[in-house]
C-alpha cells in the first residue's frame, strides 16, 4: 500500500502498529490501505458514519500526522473531519496490516513506460492484508485500475492463503470465505467529503453475492444510488468516464489551435456552440493533468491498442498542447519589453494543491528552461516551488509581487484569485492566457 509519492512496499504484519481495535456485533472495522488523495477523506467519511476505521499507509510520516488529528494534503473540510473523528476514536492508523471486517485498498496506479498499466501498488497492499484475512471478511479495491485488476486481487490471495475459499464469476453459486469486489471514486478534488456521501456508486463483484456485500457496506454513507454490476463491468465504466472527459477536453483543446490558425475567439466559439440544447464542450487549456483524466485512458489503450483509435488520439492531442502552450506563451514574452515574466499557477485545476502530471507545471518548467530567473511562479496552493523548477531560477513570489513587478503573464491555472483581478490592475502586462478567463470569455 502507499501513498501517491510513495514506491510500492509490502505492509508488515505486527502488533507495533497504533491500531487494536476489536470487532463488535453491527459496527464493522474498516481497514482504509493507502491515505493519500482518496484513502484518507474515504477514511474519515466511513469512521464518521459510525464504523471503526484503521488507516494504513507505509508513510510514518502520514501515520503520524493523522494519529495526531492533523491532515498532510489540501481538501476542504477535511482537516477538522479528521480532527472529529481521530479525537473520537473511530479513526486509528497503523503502518501495519491488523484484522478488520473491510478492506479498503486506495492506492495509486501510474504507468509504466510506454504507458503501460502498473498496479505493484495494488499486489503490495494485497500481498500486506492477506496474513490477517478471516472468514466472513470482504475486500474492495477503490483504486481506478485495468480491467481484470479485481480478478489479480483474488488470484493473489488464494495463492497466499488456500486456507479460505475465494469467488470465481464461473461458480457464481459457490460459497466464498472473503467476497471481493470494486467501487472507484467519482469525486473532484476541492468537493470530495461532499461527493463521497452524495454520488451515485458503480459496485462490481466477482459474483452478484461479492456486489451485494459491497453495496451493504457502501450504503451505510452513500446517499447516491449503489448500483450492483460485475468486477470487469465497473473496472470499465471508471475508465470510460475519465477516457470521456479526455476526449472532450482534447476536441476543446483542437478547436483553441485551429480558432488560433484562423484568428478568432475560441473562447466565443465555445460559449455560442454550447447555446445548442444537445452540445456541451469543455473549455480547453495547457493540456490535460491530474492522477485520472491523463493517466485512466492509457489503461484502455493498453488492453486494445488496435481498437483504442479515438482514445488515443486525444491523449496526443492533450499531451502536444503543453508544447503548443509553450510556444505561444514564449511568442508573446519575445515580443514584450524584457523584464520579469509572471507564471500564474502550477497546479493541474484550480483552486487546489494538487501538481500530480500538471500540464501548468511543464509549461513553467519548460519557461524556466528558456527564461530562467526572469520567470516569478505564482501558486497560492504551495510554500516552495517543486524540484521541476527549485534548481531553474525562477522564483516563487505573491500575486501582487508578480504584478506590480512583471512586464509579461502567462496564466497557466483558472485559480479564483487570477479571476479576482481587475482590468486595470494587469493594464501594463502583455498576457498570455490559456485559460480564457481575462482575454476570452472562459
Amino acid at each position: 500500500m502507499a501513498t501517491e509519492s510513495d514506491g510500492a512496499q509490502t505492509l508488515g504484519l505486527g502488533d507495533e502498529g497504533r491500531a487494536d481495535v476489536p470487532h463488535s456485533a453491527g459496527v464493522p472495522t474498516v481497514a482504509v490501505v493507502g491515505l493519500g488523495y482518496i484513502g484518507l477523506p474515504t477514511a474519515a467519511v466511513v469512521a464518521r458514519s459510525g464504523a471503526r476505521v484503521i488507516g494504513i499507509d507505509v508513510s510514518q510520516h502520514v501515520v503520524d500526522t493523522v494519529a495526531a488529528g492533523g491532515i498532510h494534503i489540501e481538501e476542504r473540510d477535511l482537516d477538522e473531519l479528521v480532527r472529529d473523528v481521530v479525537a473520537s476514536g473511530a479513526l486509528t492508523t497503523s503502518i501495519t496490516a491488523h484484522p478488520a471486517d473491510i478492506f479498503l485498498i486506495a492506492v495509486p496506479t501510474p504507468f509504466k513506460d510506454g504507458h503501460a498499466p502498473d498496479i505493484d501498488y495494488v499486489l503490495a497492499a494485497t500481498r500486506g492484508i492477506a496474513p490477517v484475512l478471516k472468514r466472513g471478511d470482504s475486500v474492495i479495491l477503490e483504486s481506478t485500475s485495468p480491467v481484470g485488476t479485481t480478478e489479480s486481487i483474488r488470484d493473489l490471495l488464494a495463492e497466499m492463503r488456500p486456507d479460505l475459499r475465494f469467488p470465481y464469476s464461473g461458480d457464481a453459486t459457490a460459497v466464498a470465505d472473503v467476497a471481493i469486489a470494486y467501487c472507484p471514486e467519482r469525486v473532484l478534488p476541492g468537493q470530495i467529503i461532499r461527493e463521497l456521501v452524495s454520488n451515485d456508486r458503480c459496485i462490481g463483484g466477482i459474483t452478484p453475492d461479492c456486489a451485494r456485500r459491497a453495496r451493504d457496506f457502501y450504503k451505510r454513507f452513500v446517499e447516491g444510488e449503489c448500483i450492483v454490476t460485475t468486477a470487469r463491468t465497473a473496472e470499465m465504466v471508471k475508465l470510460v468516464e475519465n477516457a470521456f472527459r479526455d476526449v472532450n477536453i482534447a476536441f476543446a483543446n483542437e478547436l483553441s489551435v485551429i480558432s488560433d490558425t484562423l484568428a478568432l475567439d475560441v473562447w466565443e466559439v465555445i460559449r455560442l456552440a454550447n447555446r445548442h440544447p444537445r452540445v456541451n464542450i469543455l473549455q480547453p487549456g495547457p493540456g490535460v493533468g491530474g492522477h485520472c483524466i491523463a493517466v485512466d485512458p492509457w489503461f484502455i489503450v493498453d488492453s486494445d491498442p488496435e481498437n483504442a483509435r479515438l482514445i488515443r488520439t486525444a491523449r496526443d492531442v492533450n499531451d502536444d498542447k503543453v508544447g503548443y502552450t509553450v510556444q505561444r506563451a514564449s511568442a508573446v514574452i519575445d515580443a514584450a519589453p524584457d523584464g520579469p515574466v509572471a507564471c500564474l499557477g502550477l497546479a493541474f485545476k484550480p483552486d487546489i494543491d494538487d501538481l500530480r502530471g500538471s500540464p501548468a507545471l511543464e509549461v513553467a518548467r519548460q519557461l524556466a528552461a528558456r527564461y530562467g530567473d526572469r520567470l516569478l511562479v505564482v501558486e497560492p496552493y504551495i510554500d516552495t516551488l517543486p524540484p521541476a523548477l527549485a534548481d531553474s531560477g525562477a522564483r516563487l513570489a505573491t500575486l501582487d509581487q508578480a504584478l506590480d513587478a512583471a512586464t509579461t503573464a502567462v496564466l497557466l491555472v483558472d485559480h479564483r484569485d487570477f479571476r479576482a483581478v481587475a482590468a486595470d490592475r494587469r493594464a501594463h502586462l502583455a498576457i498570455y492566457d490559456s485559460r480564457g478567463i481575462w482575454s476570452g470569455q472562459g
